[in-house]
């Protein structure tokens, strides 16, 4: 059985030489749950890197005391971490058991020799002290979830079940199982239950390892659109005694892709509709609980999103599930570096030095136990649909170069200097990625043939020429749309834009040439790190803000992949979709660009009851009309028309906030993460654009504030605080819920006091 142990953990943030110790007293040690990470409980600092958003890392001590029975001494006893960054080391009941060094690796301890009966002490060290180590916010501590597992002597081998689909259609599916027992006198036993848990298929009694088939008649395809799982129920037996059980959630369904046709899925020609994210949650840092990607998920969901890419290292496997349950395709990804360690910034983009921290010093040593585990624990779930074995590790001169070119200028280069852009052959010669490539795709078909293996290139001009990109069964290109026809033309690989900028003219070419298989905008979220520069502590590019709530370019990419109609008014002053608000709060006579997103063929601007004029939308509107007027204060209206359907939308100048509306939102009952969003509204209910009042919360009851985030780039308050501003009128609050009801308490000095029952 598998038994979380994510409570009652003690932490210690710094250094300890006797921690590892089984008698070490840490009485004194600060009580934490997991998932955990110190780093957002510390103040931003202009000190520390842009890159990983100027929030402090350091060493940190973790120990855990628990309790097993009389009779462990027959048992086997594993446990697994989901991740710890970075630098672990592990110690149980003083006996050292190991370290992994790369910060998103699930890894697994047998601590069958070391256990007793009644106490023991778990004890792990994480070391995070290079900050400038990545390109984007890591986190630090054990930030995901940490299990037991106590099993027979006679029970599978870790991961050595893979389910997958060998043929499939309306009438008929063939499922594929291999296994393997941990003692070869033994039988294994499998059943498959549908979604109301009757026996959809099963076996007789096989032996301790090998392959079996199992048919199932009429089957439950998975897709986006019906996300339909079925429960494999695997049983290890010695005689009649039965010794292990393991579940899986798993999906029947059938992935081709094809050079000059796209993507298939189930045989239906499919457009990936994708959003690349990174793994924080702005207040809480690395340590994410599923409830809050549920929500996120389902905003992609709603804005016609059907896929996510794990950019750019693997993911916590609760993410896949939810994936799997909601209906999105995966590109799972293992690296941001090989050997070659990219240019890290510490003091905003492209400002020179940088430094030169991360996996790359540990990639030639663990890259292969990495890549194999991520695979291994991953490869059950349907969502998943390619392996990326790495992003831009072909970043013209960051640090790989070649003789074809003298000068290469990558997508994110402005402001780089010349002498940073030319060919030097004193840096790591490009050509080697071929080789390394060619290494890794033959780890993951070691493991799994079922799926293609995939890379996101930066530089496919080159790559092309190296023999990087052959290696590949399908090729990602990262910002070179310009180059799909001539590409498509000239290579039999199948291509993907495996990261695209929000531009929406970059779909239009997806839609309209059946060899491209789809997209994947960067990104779907707003993030901390990878920031421009002091105060700045956020990449922006998301469709939706670092509290999760919708931009303009959200409701855009609604209108270029949903159907129902709808429409939806910002407005700006430079013109540009992404610097948008919804807001009509401006100076009186101040030129505004007016937008309105819809899937509407047709949309009308009212201001104050008097028309300025209709447009008919056409393919190349790319779902946006845009009008450009003088602030008038008052009601801006749109009416858009879709044949005989009509819809509207409303904006009204704001006045100053005078009441808080709070709203939980909960995707499911009894939910153990309950998340607020909060709102500092005027008397009708209008939000004023910009900051607004600092909101500050009480919880009464059995539960913790998490805690507060409102999205602005700018925000550089402790996270440690219980109190935030609004920006743009909103904020979103986490509360973790332990037993019985709790009241949250929200006031501000502009608004009063608002309570909310949980």
């Amino acid at each position: 059985m598998d038994i979380p142990i994510n409570s009652g953990w003690k932490f210690h943030l710094g250094d300890e030489n006797e921690a590892f110790y089984k008698g070490f007293d840490d009485s004194g040690w600060e009580t934490v749950e997991f998932p955990h990470d110190w780093s957002v409980s510390l103040p931003f600092d202009i000190r520390y890197s842009s890159g990983t958003g100027y929030l402090a890392g350091g060493t940190g001590w973790y120990r855990k005391h628990f309790t097993l029975e009389e009779d462990i001494s027959q048992k086997h006893v594993y446990v697994t971490f989901g991740g710890v960054y970075k630098n672990s080391r592990v110690w149980i009941n003083s006996n050292y058991l190991g370290t992994r060094p790369y910060g998103y690796s699930t890894f697994t301890y047998d601590i069958t020799d070391f256990i007793v009966p009644g106490e023991n002490v778990l004890a792990v060290r994480a070391e995070h002290n290079d900050l400038a180590d990545s390109r984007w916010f890591t986190g630090s501590g054990i930030y995901r979830d940490v299990t037991l597992a106590v099993k027979s002597p006679c029970h599978f081998v870790q991961h050595s079940i893979f389910a997958f689909t060998k043929t499939a259609d309306e009438k008929k599916a063939v499922l594929q199982i291999q296994w393997e027992l941990t003692e070869k006198e033994a039988e294994t036993q499998f059943h498959l239950l549908d979604k109301n848990g009757k026996k959809a298929a099963y076996t007789e009694r096989l032996s301790s390892c090998g392959n079996t088939e199992l048919v199932l008649q009429q089957p439950d395809l998975w897709s986006p659109d019906s996300p339909s799982l079925y429960t494999l129920v695997c049983r290890a037996y010695k005689g009649e005694k039965e010794t292990d059980r393991e579940e899986y959630r798993i999906g029947i369904r059938t992935i081709h892709f094809d050079a000059d046709r796209g993507f298939f899925l189930n045989g239906i020609s499919t457009k990936i509709k994708g959003l690349c994210i990174h793994h924080d949650a702005g207040c809480l840092g690395a340590a994410v609980p599923s409830e809050v990607w549920r929500r996120r998920l389902q905003k992609f969901k709603d804005c016609g999103a059907n896929a996510i890419r794990t950019s750019h290292n693997p993911p916590d496997e609760k993410l896949l599930s939810l994936c799997d349950e909601m209906g999105f395709l995966v590109m799972d990804e293992a690296f941001d570096e090989w050997e070659g360690c990219k240019n890290k910034w510490w003091q905003g983009h492209n400002v020179y030095p940088p430094k030169h921290y991360g996996y790359a010093e540990n990639f030639p040593e663990w890259h292969e136990r990495d890549l194999t585990q991520m695979v291994l624990r991953d490869r059950n779930h349907p969502s998943v649909v390619m392996w990326s074995i790495g992003n831009e590790i072909d970043y013209p001169n960051d640090p790989y170069v070649h003789p074809l070119f003298e000068s290469m200028t990558g997508n994110n280069d402005a402001n780089k200097p010349q002498r940073e852009r030319q060919y030097d052959p004193n840096k790591p010669n490009a050509q080697r990625l071929a080789k390394i490539s060619a290494e890794l795709v033959k780890i993951v078909k070691r493991h799994d043939h079922t799926r293609p293996v995939t890379s996101a290139l930066a530089f496919p001009e080159l790559s092309n020429q190296t023999g990087y990109a052959q290696t590949l069964d399908i090729v990602g290109y990262n910002y070179k749309e310009h180059l799909y026809e001539e590409d498509h033309a000239k290579y039999p690989h199948v291509i993907y834009g495996s990261e695209n900028s929000t531009d929406a003219r970059a779909w239009l070419f997806v839609k309209n040439n059946a060899y491209i298989c789809g997209q994947f905008l960067w990104t779907g979220i707003d993030f901390l790190g990878e920031a421009r520069g002091w105060p700045i502590r956020i990449s922006q590019a998301g469709i939706l803000n670092l509290a999760g709530f919708e931009k303009p370019l959200w409701y855009q990419r609604r209108a270029l992949w949903t159907d129902t109609p709808f429409c939806k008014l910002s407005t700006g002053k430079s013109g540009k979709p992404y610097e948008e608000s919804y807001s009509w709060n401006w100076e009186t006579g101040e030129e505004i660009t007016v937008s309105c997103y819809t899937n509407c063929g047709e949309a009308e601007l009212f201001l104050n009851g008097k028309s300025l004029g209709t447009q008919k939308l056409s393919e190349d509107d790319c779902g946006r009309a845009a009008w450009k007027i003088p602030f008038e204060e008052g009601e801006l209206r749109a009416i858009c028309t879709q044949g005989e359907t009509v819809v509207e939308d409303r904006l009204f100048t704001a006045s100053k906030p005078t009441k808080l509306l709070l709203n939980t939102w909960e995707a499911q009952k009894d939910c153990p993460i309950c998340q607020v969003e909060i709102s500092a509204a005027d008397a009708e209910g209008r939000l004023l654009p910009g900051y607004g009042p600092e909101v500050f919360l009480h919880v009464v009851g059995d539960g913790q504030l998490l805690g507060m985030e409102n999205g602005a780039p700018d925000d550089l308050s402790s996270y440690a605080k219980a109190s935030r501003r609004t920006f743009n009128g909103r904020l979103i609050a986490y509360i973790r819920k332990r037993s019985g009801n709790l009241r949250l308490i929200a006031w501000s000095n502009e608004t009063g006091e608002k309570e909310l029952l949980l």
